[in-house]
């Protein structure tokens, strides 16, 4: 896994897409990178937006919903 120190978050990069500008985005950068590679730029950019340590995750609350057999 990743530390964070491998990626840097440039706040200042942002515009719309048109639907064919995000078409061509697809076979630029990211196509080029490996699955792994990409879950980990996701994870890092999920650990900024949500504002924990990327090494320390929140675990996640079993508590919430549930699961139930259904009788036919």
């Amino acid at each position: 896994m990743s530390s964070g120190a491998d990626f840097r978050l440039d706040r200042t990069i942002g515009r719309g897409l048109s639907h064919e500008e995000a078409e061509a985005e697809k076979t630029g950068y990211w196509a080029d990178k490996s699955l792994e590679e990409r879950f980990s730029v996701v994870n890092y950019l999920n650990s900024v937006a949500y504002g924990y340590d990327i090494n320390n995750p929140p675990r996640m609350d079993k508590t919430v919903g549930g699961s139930r057999k259904h009788e036919y």
